[in-house]
């Protein structure tokens, strides 16, 4: 996924970053700025999105799986 990097409204990363800097306020007592929470967030999609994306495929094929299961159970 490094080659196809995620890219987020702008938008949606003002919406990511605000999170990220809510986040460490509220549950760390520290107040991240702008950069810092940016490069958080660049983190997180450069080193993590790739399990996140993967594990959504995973549940799809086993969910549409089930779903093609069913759909045989109904054979005459």
């Amino acid at each position: 996924m490094k080659n196809n990097k995620i890219k987020l409204t702008k938008e949606k990363r003002e919406y990511m970053t605000s999170s990220i800097k809510n986040y460490f306020l509220n549950e760390r007592d520290e107040d991240l700025g702008d950069l810092a929470s940016g490069m958080i967030l660049d983190f997180f999609i450069d080193e993590l999105a790739t399990e996140f994306y993967n594990q959504g495929i995973y549940d799809s094929y086993v969910y549409m799986n089930d779903r093609c299961e069913d759909l045989l159970s109904i054979q005459k």
